[in-house]
């Protein structure tokens, strides 16, 4: 007798809380899929309260968790423990971190009640499928030795249990579905429709309005195909619902565990268990169906069939046998091209389909509604109508008028091409300057065949030609009408070039250049004397005698400062201020603002980069819950409100204009700008009213403030240097200090004089880092507000936008596919600013580019390239004036290409890297130190980092000229090749409806996790080298596979550091408890009139915590929806 095969192995993934890192954890579940297994996934950024709820009611063998973000011991703990307490210890717990997990943790974790923990270390030698298959053969093992458990088990526990029990057995002792059906007393919608069409967005909106305005208590039932040939399954519905932790559902995934069936064949048994648990509503979501299948309707009593307009010819939807069966039908994703067609269509079906019902278009049960987008109208009259069909009363209605039928666009259908435009223009522009460049090679060439022959003196070069008496008769009469018809030819503009080309070169051959920037005049000596007594060139032009070289030259690159900006947006670097940025962020404010004066000690200027921790990086506040309190100052500093972020920042003056700040932001980055503005203006008040001589009464009306309650401080000793510019006004509103037009005419000035960076890009966090907060529309909404309220305000020497390629890089994209989504983005933001109003040299300006280099070969031009497509795009296609034609970046140089194993070697990596970005005249530069890979670097480690770009710049005798590589033959021919390969994606994006299209395909993320996995599994095989991990390792005793991980200084922050935020941000909230319900209401209030949401942000940012505004604004926003 065959043995019956086991059933599949059921096993959760997730990252842990406030961990965006999910290129791991997606190769591993793919993986696991592979072997077989039903693999529910959760996505990034998941609570331990989170991962226990979904284990549980999904009843899974083991629960996989990826940790890159830090707090990992307190995060497993916690997660052991609260197994334990639902008396679910047999479930198995694996682990990962690369080198964010040192051995000893792994020990501590092991011997908590961890399964496996995997490192760097110790998953080199099994590689990522010996992971798999280790994974595989202990849940089988389990599963063996699992005894029935002696406890009682909480109700949704025991549930799962006996809907598996369900399942395994099939359909032994089978009752008929039509006896089950009679009995049950729950009501039941099912949800159907072709795969990818929004089903699962459908229902969660349908489940939030449900369990927020009524008290029923609800169970759904999400069915994904099984894989025939592995057996294996993705159940990915529980990723796109955000209302799983409610306490009134109870969600479980499914795997139909047959080929060509939408549903599994125990289904019928299964309602059954959930009536008898006493459900009130139960909602069933199918499996992708075709156009035959109807077999939900014999379990529901209201079918939801959802489709797109993507159904093909009209004569498909006769073929659609769901349009004959369904109670309602949704055509998801109207604000997609075609919709309203489609709708019509669809309508006219459904009326020929039921002929007998007379029905007029208008009460067709046809929807057309965008399930993605947050209070949409489409969705809300589809629930109105739902509720009185199945009878459910709502005891209060939050929805927007469902008479409106606008749809929220991003980008404005009709300017959808606007990628293929910037192409366009670019091959047109290469036909233009290939055949002008053919023109001055002719004309050069006639030029000397006249001078040759003539036996007269002919005009200046460039210049028309008169006949004259002479050469009537001569030889040169053809030539003279040949040289004077191709120099009609080439245009104005490019003869000037023609004739400046001397003039150029001496610009730069001269001993020395004065410039202006604002009202200061600096002069620039264009050679330096070596040690050798030789005079090395700033700037080397090219000799080029050919006028098709020349014109070729100035139309491609041009020297730096000069369209197209190929070799740079100024003509010299700023020798007054290095490009270094001072990179630092750790534990509490006092912390990090300690790092910050170690770190500018001996600098021209203060050029500062903040990194913030991972409860600020999802807007949460500290607490005491041990995953939570693990993140606290882990990787960045906690900042929660406006006391912390003038600690941060004190005795450093905002407005000084030396000082230049970064703010690595994102999802809140409106709320830390606005602790930022409130920061620089209070600092301002402070020394105004130090200067007039009127502090010391101020101070007396600053203690009677804190007469009944203790002022926030500074804890610690101050830095050396410290003057405390901004502690003496913690907690105080400056608006009380002095008259309103004197705070007015301050804040005016204090905004004009900031200079600095903010992040606040979010199409790359949806497309790679995963640190969204609300609805894609709403950030959008609150980029253009931040925009708009620095051209409102004059704040025109900070950044609004960083457009981030790094965190793609870093999620596992390559070069070339970084710099093309990183400039769609860029061209993406731009549009959407345009049609919000703005014009384009109001705000392009402000825009700025942050890149990744890595040790491939096409980082070497990334910055070469991305300048001149910007500079060409911008003026040829929009219009844009110079100063926005010039694209600033970053560069940090390569976190992934830090390697756990043997960090000592990272260094060197750094150290090529950084040279690749200053050769290519980036704009900032931060180096990365050794240590990153598996800790926050320490100060020794930071001194080095910041040592390898001062010893390039100061140090190496080719830095000291600007443009070492512009003229080589192969930086030349790769600035092509990678122009060429990112025009070619940005045609990829326009074929699917440019960036926010692509993206609804998911086309980003999966190239970008594909990309990942090819080098990940290159490196593990060994065709690429990684020099101390696959090759050249180091075998000394006790270095082993790892390295000298374990000699590294693990950087944590302390409890006490923790539960000093934790206690900061209480006391907080409690002096300001009075004040910010109200000020959270007026926020709102401003936001939903239409007001300009930053201006409503800095206002309640003086009273209210991060948190605290995050979750209004998500109120009013909408919650970001995971997708797979």
């Amino acid at each position: 007798m065959m043995k019956k095969k086991p059933e599949p192995v059921r096993i959760l993934t997730a990252t842990a809380i406030f961990d965006g890192h999910d290129a791991s954890i997606n190769i591993i579940r793919r993986l696991l899929q592979d072997k077989g297994i039903e693999v529910i996934h959760l996505g990034h950024n998941r609570s331990v309260n989170e991962v226990v709820n979904a284990a549980l009611q999904e009843d899974v063998d083991a629960i996989c968790i990826s940790s890159y973000q830090g707090g990992h011991l307190e995060y497993l703990k916690y997660l052991v423990a609260e197994l334990k307490k639902q008396h679910a210890h047999d479930i198995l717990i694996f682990a990962g971190g690369g080198g964010t997990i040192p051995e000893k943790d792994v020990d501590i974790l092991h011997g908590y009640g961890v399964t496996k923990v995997y490192t760097a270390t110790n998953s080199v030698i099994p590689g990522l499928q010996g992971i798999v298959d280790e994974i595989n053969t202990l849940c089988l093992k389990s599963r063996e030795n699992k005894k029935k458990p002696d406890q009682k088990l909480s109700d949704y526990y025991a549930l799962a249990k006996k809907i598996t029990e369900i399942q395994n057995c099939g359909n032994e002792g089978v009752v008929s579905e039509a006896v089950i059906k009679k009995s049950l007393k729950a009501k039941i919608i099912g949800v159907t429709g072709t795969g990818g069409s929004g089903k699962s967005t459908l229902i969660d909106e349908i489940l939030k309005a449900l369990l927020n305005n009524t008290k029923l208590k609800i169970a759904c039932v999400a069915i994904d195909p099984g894989r025939q040939k592995t057996g294996g399954a993705l159940l990915g519905d529980r990723i796109c619902i955000n209302s799983t932790a409610h306490q009134r559902l109870y969600f479980r995934s499914l795997s139909t565990r047959q080929p060509n069936t939408s549903i599994t064949p125990v289904l019928h048994k299964i309602l059954k268990c959930l009536d008898d648990h006493s459900f009130d509503l139960i909602l069933i979501e199918t499996a992708g169906i075709g156009q035959a299948d109807n077999r939900i309707c014999d379990y529901v009593d209201q079918a939801i069939y959802v489709m797109t307009a993507d159904y093909g010819a009209p004569g498909q939807l006769e073929k659609i046998s769901m349009l004959d069966y369904a109670d309602i039908i949704v055509l998801n994703k109207a604000d997609h091209r075609g919709s309203e067609d489609a709708l019509v269509a669809v309508k006219k079906q459904w009326q020929n389909n039921h002929s007998d019902k007379q029905l007029a278009m208008c009460d067709v049960p046809v929807f057309s509604l965008s399930a993605h987008c947050f209070n949409d109208a489409g969705v809300n009259r589809l629930l109105v109508w739902l509720c009185k069909k199945m009878d459910i009363e709502f005891k209060k209605m939050l929805f927007r008028s469902i008479e409106s039928s606008q749809q929220n666009q991003i980008i404005p259908s009709e300017r959808c091409n606007y990628l293929s435009e910037i192409v366009y223009q670019a091959i047109q522009l290469s036909k233009y300057q290939q055949q002008q460049c053919e023109y001055a090679d002719q004309l050069q060439h006639l030029y000397q065949a006249l001078n040759l022959i003539g036996s007269n003196q002919y005009p200046d070069e460039f210049e028309i030609i008169k006949e004259r008496e002479t050469d009537r008769q001569s030889s040169s009469k053809e030539l003279v009408i040949r040289y004077n018809q191709v120099l009609s030819k080439i245009d104005t503009e490019n003869i000037q070039h023609l004739k400046s080309w001397n003039n150029m070169r001496e610009s730069v051959h001269v001993e020395f250049n004065e410039y202006r920037i604002k009202d200061k005049v600096y002069r620039q000596n264009n050679y330096i004397k070596s040690l050798s007594h030789t005079d090395i060139p700033v700037i080397a032009p090219p000799d080029l005698s050919s006028w098709k070289d020349r014109l070729m030259f100035l139309l491609n690159e041009n020297l730096s400062g000069s369209f197209p900006f190929t070799a740079g947006v100024y003509r010299y670097r700023n020798f007054q201020e290095d490009v270094a940025r001072l990179f630092a962020g750790e534990g509490t404010p006092e912390d990090t603002n300690r790092r910050f004066f170690l770190l500018k000690e001996d600098q021209k200027s203060i050029r500062l980069s903040t990194a913030f921790d991972p409860l600020v990086l999802y807007a949460k506040d500290p607490q005491d819950k041990p995953d939570v309190s693990g993140c606290i100052g882990m990787s960045g500093v906690s900042v929660a409100s406006l006391d912390d972020m003038k600690k941060l920042y004190s005795g450093i003056n905002l407005c000084d204009n030396n000082t230049s700040v970064s703010m690595t932001i994102n999802g809140p980055a409106s709320v830390i700008m606005g602790f930022y503005l409130n920061t620089a203006i209070d600092q301002q008040i402070e020394l105004y009213l130090k200067q007039q001589g009127k502090w010391q009464s101020t101070k007396k009306l600053i203690s009677k403030q804190f007469k009944d309650i203790d002022q926030a401080a500074y804890k610690g000793d101050l830095p050396q240097g410290h003057d405390s510019l901004g502690l003496a006004l913690l907690g105080v509103d400056t608006r009380r200090l002095i008259a309103p037009d004197l705070y007015e005419k301050i804040s005016v000035e204090s905004c004009k004089k900031i200079r600095g960076t903010l992040q606040a890009d979010m199409l790359k966090e949806e497309q790679a880092q995963n640190e969204c907060l609300y609805s894609l529309e709403f950030s959008f909404q609150l980029m253009a507000d931040i925009q708009k309220y620095f051209i409102q305000h004059d704040i025109k020497q900070f950044y609004s936008v960083s457009i981030s390629g790094y965190h793609i890089a870093e999620a596992g994209a390559n070069p070339v596919t970084q710099l093309a989504f990183t400039l769609a983005n860029g061209f993406t933001l731009l549009e959407y600013y345009l049609s919000q109003g703005l014009k384009i040299d109001d705000f392009c300006s402000q825009f700025s580019f942050f890149f990744s280099n890595g040790m491939d070969v096409e980082y070497a031009v990334i910055g070469r390239v991305a300048r001149r497509i910007w500079a060409r795009a911008l003026k040829y296609v929009y219009g844009a004036n110079e100063r926005s034609q010039k694209l600033k970046y970053h560069i940090q140089t390569s976190g992934r290409s830090l390697q756990a194993q043997d960090i000592d070697l990272n260094d060197i990596r750094t150290s090529l890297q950084a040279l690749y970005a200053i050769n290519d005249n980036c704009n900032s530069l931060h180096t990365n130190a050794y240590d990153e890979a598996v800790t926050t670097p320490t100060d020794k480690s930071v001194r080095r980092a910041l040592a390898i770009q001062l010893i390039i710049n100061r140090e190496l005798g080719l830095s000291v000229n600007q443009n070492p590589v512009q003229g080589s033959y192969l930086i030349n021919e790769l600035t092509v090749l990678v122009e060429q390969a990112v025009y070619d994606e940005f045609l990829r994006l326009s074929q699917r409806g440019g960036v926010i299209g692509a993206m609804e395909y998911f086309y980003q993320r999966n190239k970008i996790q594909e990309e990942s996995m090819y080098a990940e599994k290159l490196k593990y095989s060994g065709d690429t080298p990684v020099i101390g991990v696959n090759q050249f390792v180091d075998k000394t005793p006790g270095s082993g596979a790892g390295g000298n991980i374990e000699a590294a200084k693990f950087i944590h922050s302390s409890d006490k550091q923790k539960q000093q935020q934790v206690d900061n941000t209480r006391m907080f909230k409690i002096r300001n408890e009075k004040k910010s319900p109200d000020q959270l209401k007026n926020m709102v209030k401003k936001i939903v009139k239409g007001g300009n949401s930053f201006a409503a942000i800095i206002e309640a940012s003086r009273y209210c915590s991060l948190q605290q505004m995050s979750d209004a604004l998500l109120d009013i926003g909408g919650e970001y929806r995971r997708k797979l």
